[in-house]
């Protein structure tokens, strides 16, 4: 591993030629994920032979010894990222026990009937917690991306059930304000339906057309789009929060909710041949570029939904071309470990936190994505998501 301050500077080559300033890039990009890594495993990992991590340091979570699902989940989808890095097969033990960890959140029968991840680990550690969609989107396309790199049947297995976990998930409820949508969350009294539980459920389901060729995965997103669209998109393109079960819409943008949407469209574009989804896919990313960077918003925004928006972003240029995209998310990876990052301990501090000055496991995880990825062959980028 990289020492947490081996890599403050890398002045790349004079002259050098793209191949070898990419090739410059790539090498510290990884020696900062690497260092990302070693610092979120000394100071979260919860050293009681569960592969689990705590939830922030210093350990103040009210919910236990280990840290919720999702943030937990961040973390695994950066080591699947670092798995597919030059040499990456080094990452192979590791990626495996963060997979055994994640299933400690496996609940056989949720609220529905049906198997999910639990927001928090479930017994005999601890007593689960209530389940959230898209908590389960993010896990069914890391299994999706494991597939897509691995090509392990086990992997394209989960996916198929947390798409039919979510899939369930459809709100039909008689009289409800823009009938239909996937709810956020089994938590009783909720019945939110969001962006974030349904385009990233249409990812999933394109993704899993894709691999199968089987036509309802297809049909069921077309339906979890078009439902988002219907209700959740600005005419600018941008995307709002959610809508309650009274049809209040919660009108804050956040980054994340624009990037599985251009996602989506990329998908969509290459499933169905149509380029009227590509172009949808470059109209959102024109506007949440715009908003969240030639606006300087982005760093209001937390480091996980950020990654997960620049990750997209990637995905589309896979498809277009260019380099825009992802010399925005360099510009931001090193900005953040700049100015985001603690030199003393190397984990990134979240400076919009109301506890200023806490450290949290998500963001760890999102950092080591963006550094992971970032180190790829941008051939590979179609791989995301």
């Amino acid at each position: 591993m990289v020492a947490c301050g081996a890599v403050q500077g890398s002045a790349l080559p004079a002259r050098a030629v793209p191949g070898a300033v990419q090739a410059e890039d790539a090498a510290v990009q990884l020696a900062r994920a690497e260092a990302t890594l070693a610092a979120t495993r000394r100071y979260f990992a919860s050293d009681d032979g569960t592969g689990l991590y705590r939830e922030a340091w210093p350990a103040r979570s009210p919910d236990g010894a280990h840290a919720d699902e999702w943030p937990f989940s961040q973390v695994h989808i950066g080591v699947l990222d670092l798995s597919n890095v030059p040499g990456g097969a080094r990452f192979a033990a590791l990626l495996q026990a963060h997979r055994a960890a994640q299933m400690r959140y496996w609940i056989d029968r949720s609220a529905t009937g049906l198997p999910g991840f639990a927001s928090r680990v479930g017994p005999p550690l601890g007593r689960g917690g209530d389940l959230y969609y898209d908590d389960n989107d993010w896990v069914g396309l890391a299994a999706i991306q494991h597939w897509r790199l691995h090509r392990d049947a086990a992997s394209l297995d989960l996916a198929k059930a947390i798409f039919a976990l979510v899939r369930a998930a459809w709100d039909d409820t008689p009289g409800r304000p823009h009938p239909g949508g996937l709810l956020w969350t089994q938590q009783p009294g909720n019945r939110d339906r969001n962006t974030v539980s349904n385009m990233p459920a249409a990812q999933l389901g394109v993704r899993l057309y894709q691999a199968t060729g089987d036509k309802a995965y297809l049909d069921d997103a077309l339906r979890f789009y078009g439902w988002a669209n219907d209700a959740l998109q600005r005419p600018d393109g941008l995307y709002l929060d959610h809508l309650d079960a009274a049809g209040r819409v919660d009108t804050r943008v956040f980054s994340y909710n624009q990037g599985v949407p251009i996602g989506v469209n990329v998908l969509l574009f290459q499933a169905t041949g149509e380029a009227k989804y590509l172009a949808e896919a470059e109209r959102i990313a024109e506007a949440s570029f715009a908003h969240f960077v030639t606006e300087k918003r982005l760093d209001r925004h937390a480091m996980p939904f950020n990654a997960i928006w620049f990750k997209n972003l990637l995905l589309l240029e896979s498809v277009t071309g260019g380099t825009r995209y992802r010399d925005a998310m360099r510009d931001y990876a090193g900005r953040m470990w700049r100015d985001g990052r603690d030199s003393q301990t190397g984990l990134f501090v979240r400076q919009s936190t109301p506890h200023r000055g806490e450290t949290l496991l998500i963001d760890q995880g999102a950092m080591l994505q963006i550094f992971a990825v970032l180190a790829w062959d941008p051939k590979d980028y179609g791989h995301l998501y």
